[in-house]
């Protein structure tokens, strides 16, 4: 018999989640958040080491979604475009499905200025491992620098936009994005 409920750590999201939409963040307690799962705050640090980390869940992953954006780009394609591809053929499909779950955690973060900051350190994580596939693809150390500066953008500036909209298609948000940086870079409008 496992030590830990079954679904424990889905449950404490779970209810950190509602927890922070209801009275936010900064009143929201960990105590707060392990009884409304129906657990004890050692089961809630069993999972995480602070109520923060229950909105950057699954960071860890973001390393392997970037090298798949790179491994399914054809060696042809420029930077820009192996950002556009890979956000419409791999980004896109994972954030249409989470929709609801970054809709709720965007609101959330965008109230708590620590929160901002944790969140500059998952861009950090993404642009360490674009520099990465963009070495791996050929580019020399500052090319690659300042392509993975580009992705994270791009990321950036599309996530934000698609989650204000209701019906955007994060694909075809980032493609705007990225038609309306290029034309930023080239000094001319989109």
């Amino acid at each position: 018999m496992s030590r830990w409920p079954d679904g424990a750590a889905e449950r404490l999201h779970a209810a950190a989640m509602e927890l922070f939409a209801e009275q936010g963040f900064a009143a929201t307690t960990v105590p707060q958040i392990a009884q409304r799962a129906g657990l004890t705050t050692r089961s809630f640090f069993r999972w995480y080491p602070d109520k923060r980390e229950v909105l950057f869940t699954g960071e860890d992953e973001l390393p392997d979604v970037v090298a798949a954006m790179f491994a399914s780009a054809p060696s042809e394609l420029s930077p820009m475009d192996c950002i556009r591809r890979g956000f419409r053929d791999v980004v896109s499909a994972r954030f249409e499905r989470l929709r609801p779950e970054l809709l709720a955690r965007w609101h959330v973060i965008r109230t708590d200025e620590g929160l901002l900051e944790r969140q500059s350190r998952k861009l950090a994580i993404l642009h360490e491992a674009s520099v990465r596939g963009f070495r791996f693809r050929g580019l020399a150390p500052l090319e690659a620098d300042l392509a993975a500066r580009l992705a994270v953008t791009v990321f950036d500036a599309a996530a934000a936009r698609w989650l204000e909209r209701d019906d955007a298609v994060f694909a075809d948000v980032a493609d705007e994005v990225c038609s309306e940086l290029s034309a930023v870079v080239r000094g001319g409008q989109g």
